[in-house]
């Protein structure tokens, strides 16, 4: 095993020195900067979450999370309230099914998905206003990420950060909701570390398991910063332990990841958004095929006719998540790179409506034009760009036509922090998920409230209406199992 384990710079112990920055933490402390970004990560997330309330998978969390219990403490997305755990488990659950919530590169995690969903329910039940919400928001992040890339990418293989370290960044948001102190935040983190969970194995069925895996981190942080805060005690070396999460869950690692500018370099700013409903792991070559079709200006027609073979050059980890080629359901088109690059080229976009259930069967995918355009890509993994992964996702695509190839290449999808997108973009993402679903008027109410949360006092106000929402539009990923 490899392993890199430096503590001279945090007395105490890795898990110690996290614990302190994350308790002291308030909104005064931290830079306009983090705050901007924790503001963008809200805006992208609260789409992804409330489009992905109506679909199957979030019906039925919602369902079991109503046997919880009766409470009123925090809002359910289109399902009423429910006790803090309980809301902060179906939020979650609903923010990862449209495959539109966030991606940090280094880390691989989707922290939105885990960690706003329990800011947002112990925001609610303990009335905190959106300042103390914005810096918790915050301060999750940057549990996740720092530990998220101290193991990967080896960690990556067999769990899905997104519900073992994100729970990690779950609690450190609700803890700081709680104002805990150092020590109870040190409880709170080695109560969360060892629920830490998520294996990859549910991509092989195309399972619902993906979607879970967000909402019991966050429920399971909303648990372990209550248990802390009542005086229940955690591992105080749950990272960096001879039985910890590093060692256990990794077979390498490096914990100078977690203290590196730990206090100083706010890392919700390296935080990435996706503008296509799909893994992040194909988004690099989407990028790609749609900037061939630009350049050639083709029409659907002109991609059937001109492209003889599709040659996709990708890195090993992310290809082991998308190496579909034929998916059946439009959930495993999602993890599919050969069908996501066919259709972005012969479409020009890689929207909701390419995912739709109508569009795959039992042999595979019906739409005729996609499925003989699928049959012209090829897949190859290339040690060179593994080799850069996780700080590049890249990816070299060379389409062959009549005329000779087409060239295109990228690093960093768009949307990351390498490779920006504006704030008005997300906006109008925003609006394009929830308008057709619940319609203009509550899509311009809610961007309203967005931008009223400093200014907010009591956060179990700012979106209480949202749990009375009723769908204008049907689910669109209805089909997410055979």
């Amino acid at each position: 095993m490899s392993e890199r384990e430096d503590d001279s710079s945090s007395p105490g112990g890795t898990t110690r020195a996290l614990a302190e920055v994350l308790a002291r933490t308030r909104y005064e402390h931290l830079p306009p900067a983090a705050i901007h970004h924790a503001q963008r990560s809200v805006l992208d997330w609260l789409g992804s979450a409330l489009g992905g309330s109506i679909e199957q998978p979030a019906r039925l969390a919602q369902q079991v999370a109503a046997r919880f219990g009766s409470s009123s403490d925090a809002t359910v997305f289109s399902a009423g309230r429910a006790s803090a755990p309980a809301a902060a488990f179906a939020n979650g659950v609903a923010s990862h099914i449209l495959e539109l919530d966030d991606i940090h590169k280094g880390s691989t995690v989707h922290a939105a998905a885990p960690i706003i969903p329990a800011a947002l329910a112990v925001a609610e039940r303990e009335r905190a206003d959106g300042r103390a919400f914005l810096a918790a928001v915050t301060v999750g992040y940057e549990a996740a990420f720092r530990i998220g890339e101290a193991v990967n990418p080896s960690h990556y293989y067999f769990f899905h950060p997104t519900g073992t370290v994100a729970t990690f960044g779950a609690a450190a948001a609700a803890a700081s909701l709680l104002r805990l102190s150092a020590a109870q935040m040190l409880d709170a983190l080695g109560t969360a570390g060892t629920q830490a969970a998520g294996l990859w194995e549910f991509n092989a069925d195309g399972a619902m398991s993906k979607h879970l895996h967000p909402g019991k981190a966050a429920m399971n942080g909303v648990l372990a910063a209550d248990l802390a805060h009542v005086g229940f005690t955690g591992a105080t070396r749950i990272l960096e332990g001879e039985r910890g999460f590093f060692r256990a869950m990794s077979k390498s690692f490096d914990a100078t990841r977690v203290i590196d500018g730990l206090g100083s370099r706010w890392t919700i700013g390296e935080n990435g958004y996706k503008l296509y409903s799909c893994c992040g792991h194909t988004h690099t070559a989407v990028d790609a095929a749609l900037e061939i079709r630009a350049r050639r200006r083709w029409s659907p027609d002109d991609v059937l006719r001109d492209v003889n073979t599709i040659t996709v050059e990708t890195y090993g980890p992310g290809y082991e998540i998308v190496k579909e080629m034929n998916p059946h359901t439009p959930y495993q088109a999602k993890f599919s790179l050969a069908y996501c690059v066919a259709a972005a080229l012969l479409e020009g976009e890689l929207g909701l409506q390419q995912f739709s259930a109508d569009r795959f069967g039992l042999d595979g995918v019906r739409d005729r034009a996609i499925a003989d355009l699928l049959r012209r890509v090829r897949v190859v993994v290339r040690d060179d760009l593994t080799a850069g992964y996780p700080a590049v996702w890249p990816v070299r695509l060379v389409i062959e036509t009549g005329s000779g190839p087409e060239h295109a290449a990228g690093d960093y999808p768009r949307g990351n922090a390498e490779n920006p997108v504006s704030t008005e973009d997300l906006e109008r993402k925003f609006s394009a998920v929830v308008s057709p679903r619940f319609g203009t008027p509550t899509a311009d109410a809610t961007l309203d409230a967005l931008h009223s949360i400093e200014q907010c006092r009591d956060m179990r106000m700012l979106f209480s209406e949202l749990g009375n929402l009723r769908p204008q539009e049907r689910p669109v990923l209805s089909s997410v199992v055979p």
